[in-house]
């Protein structure tokens, strides 16, 4: 297969503090994210010039999109700061499903995905820490809406995403610049045989990822100013330098399949880097030279269980 090539075709000149979660709706195919902390919903009309934004009860680090008809009550499974959450976003209804967390001051959620079998996961990193060795997770919405735990000690959970027969799931922990890889088994969820997949150099922390429709990875890569394409194997075999340094997280989609979208932060940066990089926190979009995206996966949950509006507490593998 001929390598991938990439041209910058616009920038969405949105100066998000802390843009993620880049995601092209499967349904409305319209192009989504986030910036976390201000706590924004936004998307782009489809012809990818207007920008709409609705502003969430908290600060959000990842989102999903429900497997429902347009009059259902909730349309999205969000990772708010606290925990999870079904959300309409035009009429504002809330339910909140499960806050695995709640009693460790100091973290909140971050990343999330839905699964090929259509389950939401979605894990946790330390913000502030508040007590000795504390650690964030990695949960996993079953179908009753109730939070479960498949892995522990990390410190800032990223870049879930799943080979395309679903058969891997690959997982970051930024802060030790390496993606891992896991045998995934689909009924029930469950991880096993983890492997190192990639490992990059100490200013390279990998942030949001996706799969594409031949099965390679794309991870932004936080610190470095580059968004990278690994082979199954994990050897880098695209390397795409933006001119900011902080790439946060990757969609592919568009009416064709062949854009790539990449949001950027502004976190952290003082006025010096602020104005040696005017476009941080802004969204890039690029064409590439074949349609790569693949199918977002929507979420399912079973129907019965709605009409109880608890949140459940999280049962422990």
């Amino acid at each position: 297969m001929n390598s991938v090539t990439t041209r910058l075709l616009q920038r969405i000149p949105v100066q998000n503090v802390l843009g993620e979660n880049a995601l092209w709706h499967p349904l409305l195919q319209r192009f989504y994210w986030v910036d976390i902390e201000a706590g924004l919903l936004h998307w782009l009309s489809a012809d990818l010039h207007q920008v709409h934004q609705l502003a969430l009860p908290e600060r959000i680090g990842s989102f999903g999109v429900l497997n429902v008809g347009a009059d259902a009550p909730y349309q999205l499974v969000l990772a708010l700061e606290s925990g999870f959450a079904l959300f309409h976003p035009h009429t504002g209804a809330l339910r909140w499903l499960a806050k695995p967390e709640r009693h460790i001051r100091g973290n909140r959620f971050n990343d999330g995905r839905t699964d090929r079998q259509g389950r939401f996961w979605a894990g946790t990193m330390v913000e502030t820490p508040s007590q000795p060795a504390q650690a964030g997770a990695l949960y996993q919405l079953n179908r009753q809406g109730q939070a479960v735990c498949h892995l522990r000690h990390i410190q800032i959970s990223n870049g879930l995403c799943w080979s395309l027969d679903g058969r891997r799931m690959y997982h970051a922990d930024s802060p030790r610049h390496q993606i891992w890889q896991y045998e995934f088994g689909s009924e029930p969820a469950s991880l096993s045989q983890p492997r190192l997949f990639a490992e990059f150099a100490d200013n390279a922390s990998p942030d949001g990822a996706t799969v594409d429709a031949e099965d390679h990875v794309w991870t932004a890569l936080w610190g470095t100013s580059t968004v990278v394409r690994l082979d199954p194997q994990g050897q880098v075999c695209l390397t795409l330098t933006l001119p900011v340094s902080q790439p946060s997280s990757v969609a592919l989609g568009g009416e064709h399949g062949d854009l790539l979208f990449v949001t950027t932060s502004r976190l952290g940066l003082d006025a010096r880097q602020l104005a040696e990089q005017p476009a941080a926190g802004d969204v890039f979009i690029y064409q590439l030279s074949r349609p790569l995206a693949v199918a977002e996966s929507l979420c399912h949950f079973e129907p019965d269980w709605l009409a109880e509006p608890v949140c459940h507490d999280m049962p422990v593998l």
